[in-house]
C-alpha cells in the first residue's frame, strides 16, 4: 500500500493568519517554512515564540517548532505549496494596494518548479490571483503557467481566503468550510486535495474570480448590516431611547436579526474589504459605500459625544476602555476603539487613563499625550467617568454596585440593564 508523502509548505507572512496557518499545516504533519520580512518575528518563531496573541496559538507554535515541523526564515526556499498571507490594505483614496501579493509572487518565482502550488490566502480585490498569475508567467517563462480554457499548466494557482474570528482561529481555521477559487478547474482540485489535509469542514471549488468576490461580499454584508445598526444608535440617541433595548425587543420578531451597535468598524477585513467592491464599480455601489461612511462616521459621533461629556465635567478623569477592535484580542488593526482614544489623548491629555488588559505599554500614537495605562481597578478607583469602547470580558464582570456614581458612556451596551 502506497504510504503518501505530506507536501513541504512554505508560507508567506507570519502575522495574524499566516503564522496560525502554518502551525495548524505543521500539526498535520507537513514540513512547513514561514518567510516573513521581519527578522525579530522570524527569530521569536524559531525560539518557539508567538508575537501576535490568539488562543492557543503559543502552545501550539511551540509543539511543532519542538518537533522539527515548523521554522522560520527570512529567506526563500524550494517547496510543493506556496501558501501567500500577506496584507492588502488600501491607500488614502481606498484603492487597494496588492503590492505585497505582487512582492510575494516575486520572492516565490525564481525557487518554483514544476508540480508547485500557489495559493493566494490574503483578501483581495477580484483579478488579483489573475495579476498574481500573469507575474509569475512573467518572471517564469520556462514554465507553463495555466489560464482559463487551457486546462493544463506546470504548476497550480489558487485563491482560498481565510474566513476566520480573531481568538477562534485556531478552531476555525480547521472547522470553517473553505471556498477554494482555481485559475482552472485542476488549479481548484489540487488546492481542494491540499486543504483536505487540515480542515475538516466542506471544501467547496469554483474559479479564482468569484471565490474573490465571495470573501468580500461576506464582509461587505457584515459592513452594511452594522451600519444599520449604527445608524440606529444614533437615532435612539438623538431621540432619548435606550438603542440596546430596541435591539433586543425586535430582534423577538422571528425573521429580524438587527446586530450589535458600536464605536464604529475595524479590523483587517470588515473595514476594508467593502472598498474593494466599490473600487471596482464606483457608479453602481452607493449603498456599500454609504454603509462605509456611516461606520466610519460613528467613530466621529463618539469621539464629539464623549468630548462633550468630558468638558461638562471640567478637571475629571477619564478612563476609556479599551483599545483593540473586537473583545478579547490584542488586534487594533482599524480599531475603531484606537481612534477614538487617540484623538481623546490629544484633546485632553493626562486626564485620560486608558485600560487596555491585553498590552504591556500604550501604542506609539499616544507617546507625549500624558495619557497613562491602568488596570480596571485602578481606573475604577480613579475615574469618575467611564467611557466602554470595548466589550473585553474584564469589563462585563465589574457589577453595577463598583461603578455605581459614575459618568458611563457605553458603546458596546456591556453595562445596559
Amino acid at each position: 500500500m502506497a504510504v503518501s508523502v505530506r507536501p513541504k509548505v512554505c508560507v508567506m507572512g507570519l502575522g495574524y493568519i499566516g503564522l496560525p496557518t502554518a502551525a495548524i499545516v505543521a500539526r498535520s504533519g507537513s514540513q512547513v517554512i514561514g518567510i516573513d520580512v521581519r527578522a525579530d518575528v522570524v527569530e521569536t518563531v524559531n525560539s518557539g515564540g508567538v508575537h501576535i496573541e490568539e488562543v492557543d496559538l503559543d502552545a501550539l507554535v511551540q509543539g511543532v517548532v519542538a518537533r522539527g515541523l515548523l521554522r522560520a526564515s527570512t529567506e526563500i526556499e524550494e517547496a510543493d505549496v506556496f501558501l501567500i498571507a500577506v496584507p492588502t490594505p488600501f491607500d488614502d483614496d481606498h484603492a487597494p494596494d496588492i503590492s505585497y501579493v505582487l512582492s510575494a509572487a516575486r520572492t516565490i518565482a525564481p525557487v518554483l518548479k514544476a508540480g508547485d502550488l500557489i495559493v493566494l490566502e490574503s483578501t483581495s480585490p477580484v483579478g488579483t490571483t489573475d495579476a498574481l498569475r500573469d507575474l509569475i508567467a512573467e518572471l517564469r517563462p520556462d514554465l507553463h503557467v495555466p489560464r482559463a480554457g487551457n486546462g493544463t499548466g506546470d504548476i497550480a494557482i489558487a485563491y482560498c481566503p481565510e474566513r476566520v474570528l480573531p481568538g477562534r482561529i485556531l478552531v476555525e481555521l480547521i472547522d470553517n468550510d473553505r471556498c477554494i477559487g482555481g485559475i482552472t478547474p485542476r488549479c481548484a482540485r489540487k488546492a481542494l486535495a491540499f486543504y483536505r489535509g487540515f480542515v475538516r469542514g466542506a471544501c467547496i471549488t469554483t474559479s479564482a474570480r468569484v471565490a474573490e468576490m465571495v470573501k468580500l461580499s461576506e464582509n461587505a454584508f457584515r459592513d452594511v448590516n452594522i451600519a444599520f445598526a449604527n445608524e440606529l444608535s444614533m437615532v435612539s440617541d438623538r431621540l432619548g431611547i435606550d438603542v440596546w433595548e430596541v435591539v433586543r425587543l425586535a430582534n423577538r420578531h422571528p425573521r429580524v436579526n438587527i446586530l450589535s451597535p458600536g464605536p464604529g468598524v475595524g479590523g483587517h477585513c470588515i473595514a476594508v474589504d467593502p472598498w474593494f467592491i466599490v473600487h471596482s464599480a464606483p457608479d453602481i455601489t452607493p449603498l456599500i459605500r454609504t454603509a462605509r461612511q456611516v461606520n466610519d462616521g460613528k467613530t466621529d459621533y463618539v469621539v464629539e459625544h464623549a468630548a462633550s461629556l468630558i468638558e461638562a465635567n471640567p478637571g475629571a478623569r477619564v478612563a476609556l476602555l479599551g483599545l483593540a477592535f473586537k473583545a478579547n484580542v490584542d488586534d487594533f488593526r482599524e480599531s475603531p476603539a484606537l481612534k477614538v482614544a487617540s484623538d481623546l489623548a490629544r484633546k485632553f491629555g493626562d486626564r485620560i487613563v486608558i485600560v487596555e488588559p491585553h498590552i504591556a505599554t500604550l501604542p506609539p500614537v499616544f507617546d507625549g499625550t500624558g495619557v497613562v495605562l491602568a488596570d480596571i481597578d485602578q481606573a475604577l478607583l480613579d475615574c469618575p467617568i467611564m467611557v466602554v469602547l470595548v466589550d473585553h470580558d474584564i469589563f462585563k464582570s465589574v457589577p453595577p454596585e463598583e461603578r455605581g456614581g459614575k459618568i458611563v458612556y457605553d458603546t458596546r451596551g456591556i453595562w445596559s440593564a
